[in-house]
């Protein structure tokens, strides 16, 4: 009976939406969307069997891995323990500080759990963010990341990304290249703050908080997904509305991450 040595894989744990892409080929391309990073940090979510953090580790002035599963992460520290210049963190993302993590500039980096995609791209929206990320998500979710006004994956995770930074849909990835596969074809995602936010840093908790109330609403018009998230007179709401640009009665996904800012400035507190 063979013994279980440090070549004996964890069992896929299915609860935590594991898909592991093994394709060389892919991972390079991943890597390389990342571009030049040979005297930065860069962290990695969901580092699974180290196959991504492999390629990093030869590139990175300092790789900084982040494994959920207690099995996969004894693994990495196992593998890269001499590894001056690579770091095994075991933590759920959701619940780490990505900048107290990186100890200063970083970029971000990622084969994101399916599960819970949209909730890791909100937490990395959180300063200080990186100053750049690539991700491998599902193509649905690659599809909203990057949606414009009026198309029907338009919506909060599409306002908020786009109100702060360039989306690029790079490349799919189907179902194949992953042990075991996925039921969904995905998508790598390269996300670059922009120079020119269309927010400052102190109204995008406010911003945010609009924004996915508006979209929770995103049947109705616009005058009354106000007069919802804010009690005022339809006259005021109206008033507002036109203010901004914002005809009353268009619905959230008609509007400009533009227009979802100039109505922000104008119905906040006085």
């Amino acid at each position: 009976m063979p013994s279980r040595g440090r070549h004996v894989l964890p069992p896929i744990r299915k609860s935590l939406g594991q898909h592991f892409l093994n394709d060389r080929r892919i991972l390079t391309r991943i890597a390389d969307a990342l571009g030049p990073c040979s005297n930065e940090t860069v962290i990695e979510i969901g580092s699974g069997r180290g196959s991504l953090t492999e390629i990093l580790r030869e590139r990175a002035g300092r790789v900084v891995a982040i494994e959920y599963d207690r099995a996969l992460a004894a693994r990495l520290r196992e593998r890269y323990g001499p590894e001056t210049n690579v770091e095994i963190v075991q933590a759920d993302v959701l619940a780490t500080d990505l900048g107290a993590l990186a100890r200063g500039p970083y970029s971000l980096i990622g084969n994101v759990p399916y599960y819970i995609t949209t909730p890791i791209l909100f937490h990395a929206l959180q300063r200080p963010r990186a100053e750049r990320a690539v991700y491998l998500v599902q193509r649905e979710v690659a599809d909203r990341m990057s949606a414009l006004p009026g198309s029907k994956a338009y919506g909060a995770l599409s306002v908020n990304l786009r109100t702060l930074a360039s989306v690029e849909v790079l490349f799919r990835v189907a179902a194949g290249a992953f042990t075991p596969p996925p039921k969904v074809e995905s998508a790598a995602v390269r996300v670059t703050p922009r120079p020119d936010p269309i927010i400052a840093a102190d109204e995008e908790q406010g911003f945010r908080e609009l924004v996915q109330g508006a979209f929770g609403m995103r049947r109705k018009q616009m005058r009354k997904v106000l007069r919802e998230l804010q009690p005022m007179s339809i006259e005021r709401a109206e008033g507002l509305l036109r203010s901004a640009g914002i005809d009353p009665e268009v619905r959230p996904e008609t509007l400009s991450p533009a227009q979802f800012a100039a109505l922000f400035r104008l119905s906040g507190p006085d």
